[in-house]
């Protein structure tokens, strides 16, 4: 394979920061020595998608006072414009999802997002006019963005009108996008239409098809789509290096096969090639800051940690996981959690915050929760009472069948457990759910977050201290069955001292089981208020839950004016 990239000149390229908060690559240090401190995880649930192993998310536009002065020469910045070609009746990984109706949930709307609620998409022939939920997910990290999307078929078609059309959005777009384009005739006709488009990126699609980064061609020998497959074994400069690994990154998201690492692909490209991601900005390591707040204020957690077994294994099980891997990450964890590695996070991060990092938990997009149940307006301690769900008559509130959020999700056997404390007012939520460790163990694992009402009725304000970090959420009641035969609770949350912010949803029952048919009509609502598609969900593996440590701490009591019987 001939790798040729040229990243922009006049503006120095630099490594940036692993979009990782479980650990930080320190540069600057003479003759180009790296430096690696790696720093545990927080939470299990995830933000921001995926990458490589050992991959940094590559500062192309230079640093951050530059890129500041590029932008402000500019005047107002730039808008992002993405195109998206979709091979017509192509199928995506994704629960077999066709590719076009991803990619419209992945666009950004033409119409600006007016509101924080999720409208529904709209449909204009094979060129589709989008305001779908991750398009508005885009939006809410920048409003500035716009991408459309079309399907191959217009350029067999006799539509001069929408042809046209594309020619237009083509020849003033960024990035564009080949999703699964194979149809020869529409390879040629794309080749010459997007001859001055500077990003190109290739996925699923013929291999005549090239990717481009920065203005410059990027060969590789295709691979099942992956736009990088095979490193050259000569040596590169440090900036093709660099590009390399930003390539490598974006074409590993891909493969994880999530709508969050689709919109990942998109901001690392836009990130290092057109402008800066605020959101990205948080995930660069502070140089020789960072390493003295350890040295002066953790001095000796760092040095137990080094000493102790676990806590040394779970570094260096967390420095081989692929940086934004978050099952990956968090097994690492699993498998060594330790008192030693909570103390050294919790004094790195949590006290003394030697990252310089702070993350929101985000505003958008606000989920309104359900107003009515079973006849009756919801009132604090009716929704309380639907978190504590069927627990008496079980020995848990819920068990989760199913979530959006990609890391967050996989663990197998997860139950909710709600209660009302022995203190007065006091309410409290405690997940156990299994892990399966490096060595091939599956271990139950539990965490405990204080819960408090939010101004809005059916929703609530979350927090909790995983592995030595805080973390807070909010969560909304967006929707439960009269039956409690299932619900659907909606989450936003942000590790502030790592920098960053989730959100999600989770899909839960008594049995852990699916919803039944005639159910999913109004599930399938109860997601869009969310702007999340029912095939995004990731499944549960509740088949081996044999001994789960539920029980509640004494003095604990349950519903406030709900009755639930026995489940049989």
């Amino acid at each position: 394979m001939i790798l040729n990239v040229k990243p922009q000149a006049l503006l120095e390229s630099k490594p940036g920061f692993p979009l990782n908060r479980r650990f930080i690559q320190i540069t600057g240090y003479p003759y180009r020595r790296i430096h690696r401190f790696i720093i545990p995880a927080f939470s299990r649930r995830k933000i921001l998608p995926s990458a490589s192993k050992k991959a940094t998310i590559t500062a192309v536009l230079g640093t951050e006072a530059e890129r500041s002065e590029v932008e402000q020469s500019r005047g107002a910045p730039p808008l992002v414009r993405i195109v998206a070609v979709v091979g017509d009746g192509s199928v995506s990984p994704l629960k077999s999802a066709p590719w076009v109706e991803v990619m419209l949930h992945t666009a950004l709307s033409l119409v600006k997002l007016l509101e924080q609620k999720c409208q529904k998409q709209q449909k204009q022939t094979a060129h589709y006019t989008v305001q779908s939920n991750q398009a508005q997910r885009l939006k809410w990290v920048d409003d500035g963005y716009e991408m459309q999307v079309f399907t191959d078929s217009i350029l067999q078609s006799n539509d001069k009108e929408t042809v046209e059309n594309l020619q237009r959005e083509l020849s003033g777009a960024n990035i564009l996008l080949n999703i699964a384009v194979t149809n020869q005739e529409s390879v040629k006709w794309i080749q010459t239409n997007s001859q001055n488009i500077p990003n190109i990126l290739c996925f699923d699609s013929s291999p005549t098809l090239r990717t481009k980064l920065g203005g410059s061609f990027v060969q590789t020998e295709p691979k099942k789509g992956n736009i990088f497959s095979k490193l050259p074994i000569i040596p590169q400069p440090q900036k093709i290096k660099e590009s390399m690994e930003l390539v490598k990154t974006v074409s590993e998201a891909w493969e994880r096969q999530n709508t969050d690492d689709i919109r990942f692909c998109l901001l690392v490209i836009i990130n290092a090639y057109i402008k800066p991601v605020p959101i990205l900005k948080n995930l660069r390591a502070q140089g020789f800051s960072t390493l003295n707040c350890m040295i002066k204020n953790c001095g000796p957690q760092v040095l137990k940690c080094l000493l102790d077994s676990d806590c040394r294994n779970a570094l260096q099980c967390l420095n081989k996981c692929s940086p934004v891997d978050q099952v990956c990450n968090y097994q690492c964890i699993a498998s060594y959690e330790s008192p030693i590695l909570e103390e050294f996070s919790l004094c790195v991060l949590q006290k003394h915050n030697c990252l310089c990092l702070d993350a929101k938990i985000p505003e958008k997009p606000y989920v309104e929760p359900m107003a009515r149940f079973q006849g009756e307006d919801l009132s604090h301690k009716l929704a309380e009472d639907l978190f504590v769900g069927w627990l008496g008559g079980l020995d848990w509130s819920w068990r989760v069948v199913a979530g959006q959020n990609p890391a967050y999700d996989q663990f197998p056997c997860q139950y909710q457990l709600f209660y009302r404390g022995k203190a007065r007012g006091s309410f409290w939520y405690e997940p156990v759910f299994q892990v399966w460790t490096l060595d091939g163990d599956l271990v139950w694992r539990r965490r405990k977050y204080r819960v408090k009402r939010a101004k809005v009725v059916g929703t609530f304000n979350f927090s909790v201290l995983d592995n030595g970090v805080v973390s807070s959420e909010f969560w909304t009641i967006v929707d439960v069955a009269d039956d409690l035969s299932w619900g659907l609770f909606h989450y936003s949350g942000a590790a502030s001292v790592a920098g960053q912010s989730y959100t999600g949803a989770v899909l839960v029952s008594p049995t852990g089981e699916y919803p039944i048919e005639r159910e999913r009509e109004r599930l399938v609502a109860a997601l869009d208020r969310c702007c999340i598609k029912e095939w995004e969900l990731f499944n549960v593996d509740n088949c081996s839950c044999s001994g789960p440590p539920l029980g509640l701490p004494e003095g604990s009591s349950l519903h406030s004016v709900l009755r639930i019987p026995a489940k049989t």
